[in-house]
């Protein structure tokens, strides 16, 4: 892999927000949040004061400031304020319990907080036993102990030359959304953020200046991070902001309202805003030109329908908090349904089996990927470090097959394959399947031991609105399966829940499944709604 062709001094602030003043775009409109209008202007005065802020109590370069914020102007504020004194931004998921933010908070060691007033309950009874933390900064309120962030920075120069950070100095934290059980911090250098950018929203899928970008992705996570802020501010394009959650109705609202002319989200809300559509007669997404979708694998009759109904494609892809955004893709002229696409431009994939030798086409096994926008490491974990870090190359414990046309195409997590009468299953498949029943929402299947103590395919199915639960549509589902696929991956139980455990990015928690099929021992019972 060739060395990075940017400079050895490098702050991402200035490649990002700084530079579109140079270039003129000082009152183009950077952000779209609610009634407000955020400039390029606005957006590096806002950068600045809160740079000076966070200077003025004493933070220094390498030290960590955390946010729980929603989507709004202040989280690219405080994002990138940190980032240009050469502090460490660390963005904390919003849909959090008291007991994981003081993990995330004693493990990062933030000395400040920028967090919205409608989130404090969650660290006050806390607050006690975060030894590290000094300084709490409330956007959107006040609270005894804390500072308000709205006065706070309104005292502030607008005025701060950025901090001498070498490209390869940490400039943020993700951490990892938890399919498996705890989150790691992957560490993020200064020009990860250039790299991805450019590999993915500028050559790949075709990012302008002129577009105004939405993301369902919220910002605290990779996928997010990119869709929503630094892929736009790259371009010096416009974003649209959703502070709130994005149902159907709220990104359907938002698109009509902002007109955006690129939309992300992740394949769980294409299927509910499908869903809403069909039942509202809705077939337009207003000047939307493409879409994109990560986070699972999107099936192939979901981009059919999607297509279908409102006439733009979705590029699907994959990438990871590891590697920081999409890595293999579908593309603009390049698409084939059902697969995850090609390696975006800048990366190189290999499959290979479990002695690490590459495996011929057609065959699954682990992806390996390689590529300059990969995490340094994560914080304070070296042997998960060392078993996914490897080298030049990091290991997603992803499996895929790649067939001759260098499409890749997605078989599960590592640790989420069966063996159903000696033969390999694949959830993936099964879940595919499923959905195209016209009764079902979304699924998520496990193996689970029948009576005899052997693995069993189970699904938990959501329905869509009106289907009747019962034991009658759950034969009909195994049915289903059994017609379009191998006969021994059908599901032996069905068991028919609200909704599915998941990640921020919508991913299936699937330890989760298992263990509720622990307490429940579906295979022992009819299925039934819970």
């Amino acid at each position: 892999m060739s060395a990075s062709p940017l400079p050895e001094r490098l702050n991402a602030a200035s490649v990002f927000v700084d530079a579109h003043l140079k270039e003129g775009r000082g009152p183009k409109a950077a952000i779209l949040c609610g009634d407000d209008v955020v400039t390029y202007d606005d957006l590096a005065c806002g950068v600045n004061r809160v740079g000076n802020l966070l200077k003025s109590l004493g933070l220094r370069m390498e030290e960590r400031v955390a946010l729980i914020l929603p989507d709004c102007p202040a989280w690219a504020f405080a994002f990138f304020g940190a980032m240009k004194i050469g502090s460490v931004a660390v963005a904390l998921n919003t849909m959090l319990l008291p007991k994981d933010y003081e993990y995330l908070l004693s493990d990062s060691r933030a000395r400040a907080v920028f967090i919205h007033a409608s989130m404090l309950d969650h660290i006050e009874p806390i607050r006690a036993r975060l030894k590290h933390l000094e300084h709490v900064l409330v956007v959107g309120g006040s609270a005894p102990g804390c500072l308000c962030f709205e006065e706070a920075v309104r005292a502030m120069s607008p005025c701060l030359e950025a901090a001498d950070t070498s490209k390869d100095d940490m400039a943020f934290w993700l951490y990892s959304s938890g399919t498996t059980g705890f989150p790691k911090g992957a560490v993020h250098l200064h020009h990860d953020m250039i790299v991805a950018a450019d590999a993915y929203a500028r050559n790949t899928i075709g990012l302008r200046e002129s577009d105004v970008s939405f993301s369902v992705a919220k910002l605290f996570f990779a996928y997010g991070l990119g869709n929503g802020l630094y892929f736009p501010l790259r371009m010096g394009a416009t974003t649209v902001l959703l502070p709130e959650r994005p149902t159907p109705d709220r990104v359907f609202a938002t698109l009509d309202r902002y007109q955006p002319t690129v939309f992300y989200s992740v394949p769980t809300s294409y299927a509910a805003l499908l869903h809403v559509a069909d039942k509202q007669g809705r077939t337009s997404l207003g000047r939307v030109r493409m879409c994109v979708s990560a986070g699972e694998n999107l099936p192939k009759h979901l981009y059919e329908k999607w297509l279908e109904r409102f006439g733009v494609e979705i590029y699907d892809g994959i990438g990871s908090t590891e590697i920081l955004h999409i890595f293999i893709s579908n593309r603009p002229g390049a698409v084939r349904p059902g697969s995850t696409g090609q390696v975006v431009q800048g990366f190189e994939a290999k499959i290979v089996d479990e002695r690490g030798q590459e495996v011929p086409p057609r065959h699954v096994g682990t992806l390996l990927i390689r590529g300059d926008s990969t995490a340094a490491c994560y914080w304070n974990k070296h042997e998960a470090s060392k078993h996914t870090f490897l080298g030049d190359w990091i290991n997603t414990h992803d499996k895929f097959l790649v067939d001759e046309d260098g499409f890749f195409w997605y078989a599960g997590r590592t640790d989420d394959m069966m063996k159903v009468s000696g033969q390999a299953v694949w959830p993936a498949e099964v879940e595919s399947i499923l959905q195209e029943h016209p009764a079902v929402l979304e699924s998520g299947v496990i193996g689970t031991a029948d009576p005899d103590g052997l693995i069993k395919p189970v699904a938990y199915v959501v329905l869509k609105d009106g289907a009747p639960a019962g034991p009658d549509l759950a034969r009909e589902l195994q049915e289903f399966v059994k017609k379009k696929t191998a006969p021994h991956k059908y599901p032996r139980a069905v068991v028919f829940v609200e909704a599915l455990p998941k990640t921020a990015t919508g991913k299936i928690q699937r330890f989760k499944l298992r263990e509720l099929a622990a307490e429940q021992t579906p295979l022992h019972h009819p299925p039934r709604r819970e």
